[in-house]
């Protein structure tokens, strides 16, 4: 038996308020160790039509409740999250890899969004008030939201759809990554009785269960974060019923690093910036294009400061970077390593997998000393801990070479010119410029993508306007009699 059996046995999917159990089971394994740590129910597409139709029934009573209930609920969530904080810390953890440290911080920061997120409101405009005629645009919800989180932040990628769906009126069938279900089922499982039932439904399954929703005739929308070449897929899927979509995807982010930087402050931060989370972030940073004046100096800084970093089960109190996630990625990111090596460029660290008595999915952090530009570490996405470094010699290089990418996510500029670093940033085609540092976002701050990193964006007015149609009245009044 399991030692995390009982525990597993307690998280079934959560349609319409009530525990649903299935035939079968996914296993889910902790990347640390390669080891079971429990078992979460293989929906079918009958439980997706019992989650779609308790959503539907459910939406024309919470469309209709004021905005400060909706409001008021939502904040009530962020709290139930914030009082267990370590519970679903360990457990992420567990499923996930990533350092309990970072673990508190996703689930803390998210706890905090659905606070963030209860302050806003949908406009409302009057466009025309005469004695001809009133003429107001409205926000209304769409009706039920199907959102698809991935693996990376299972968390706080899969409730950001959330909170601003139901703040907009929507009600919600969730679905989690199958590598990583078992915190959000205990989250649904604790915020069971703060929503109505059906307003908010939490389902898991296998690769099939993702079509089954982007396909289904009563999901009105598709939110989806994950890669480039499954969003096309969620759209073409959804193109069958129009049903509206938000895709937050891939990215290639560029850092352009100047020559007047201070590399004492500079390397740590980007250090960061590109392997938090062991690289598994779609806006970290995944190329650095580094002015040749400086170059060496900031190779060598930024590789000592890697060999002082701990890799290891994020579990262990010095660990300060985790596992790959699951065992297709580890070979994705294994076959870009060996492609480096295979092409005879130079590894200025790394290079070969970490050998832990643990047996898990750990890469050591793995930099490449000014590869081609037509390599593919530098043209793909690992989504790992593998980055290159670039040399370039003049401004309009490395911005030219920057947006030579079927990707746009983010993009950073570091310097201490705040004129240049402006013109710099207003030039990348991205969705995201930052200028000194990397990843802030705000639930009050719009963040999405251009080119093939996505369609719509979520957080702040314009991620919540995502989830609404608009609506216009015009309202002809009588003739004076």
């Amino acid at each position: 038996m399991l030692a995390d059996d009982v525990q597993a046995k307690t998280l079934g999917m959560v349609i319409n308020g009530a525990d649903r159990f299935a035939d079968d089971a996914i296993r889910v394994i902790n990347p640390a160790t390669r080891t079971e740590i429990g078992r979460v129910p293989r929906g079918t597409l009958a439980d997706l039509d019992e989650a779609v139709t308790a959503a539907r029934k459910a939406f024309p009573a919470w469309r209709a409740l004021p905005i400060a209930e909706r409001q008021r609920m939502i904040a009530e969530i962020g709290a139930v999250m914030l009082a267990n904080v370590e519970e679903l810390a360990g457990m992420l953890t567990a499923e996930q890899g990533k350092p309990l440290s970072d673990a508190r911080e996703e689930i803390g920061g998210t706890g905090l969004l659905f606070q963030a997120i209860s302050t806003l409101s949908l406009p409302f405009t009057v466009i025309e008030d005469t004695a001809e005629r009133r003429v107001e645009e409205r926000h209304v919800p769409l009706g039920v939201v199907g959102a698809i989180a991935p693996w990376n932040f299972p968390i706080v990628l899969g409730m950001w759809k959330v909170a601003p769906a139901l703040l907009a009126g929507n009600t919600v069938v969730l679905k989690p990554s199958p590598f990583t279900p078992m915190t959000t089922l205990r989250i649904a499982q604790l915020i069971r009785d703060v929503l109505p039932h059906g307003v908010l439904n939490t389902v898991t399954g296998d690769d099939e269960f993702g079509p089954w929703m982007t396909a289904h005739p009563g999901i009105d929308k598709i939110s989806f974060t994950g890669s480039s070449a499954t969003g096309r897929k969620v759209m073409q899927s959804a193109a069958a019923t129009l049903k509206r979509v938000t895709l937050e995807l891939g990215g290639n982010d560029a850092a352009i690093v100047l020559r007047d930087v201070d590399l004492d402050e500079v390397v740590p931060k980007i250090f960061w910036a590109a392997f938090r989370n062991s690289g598994q972030i779609c806006i970290a940073v995944k190329r650095v294009y580094v002015d040749d004046e400086i170059y060496d100096a900031f190779r060598d800084r930024l590789v000592e400061y890697a060999r002082s970093i701990k890799v290891g089960d994020g579990r262990l109190p010095d660990s300060q970077l985790g596992p790959i996630q699951n065992a297709q990625q580890y070979d994705r990111v294994l076959s870009i390593i060996e492609d480096c090596r295979q092409m005879g460029l130079a590894f200025a660290t790394g290079h070969a997998p970490v050998d832990t008595d643990t047996g898990g999915y750990f890469v050591p952090v793995t930099i490449i000393d000014n590869p081609p530009e037509d390599s593919r570490i530098v043209q793909e996405e690992p989504f790992g801990p593998v980055l290159p470094l670039l040399r370039f010699k003049s401004i309009d290089d490395a911005i030219t070479r920057a947006n030579a990418s079927c990707y746009g996510l983010g993009g950073s500029v570091w310097t201490r010119d705040e004129q240049q670093a402006l013109s710099i940033a207003a030039q990348l085609e991205c969705g995201t410029a930052w200028i000194n540092e990397a990843q802030y976002l705000s639930p009050f701050q719009p963040f999405g993508g251009h080119k093939q990193s996505g369609i719509g964006v979520e957080n702040g007015i314009a991620g919540l306007l995502e989830y609404t149609n608009i609506q216009v009245i015009v309202y002809k009044r009588p003739s004076s009699i």
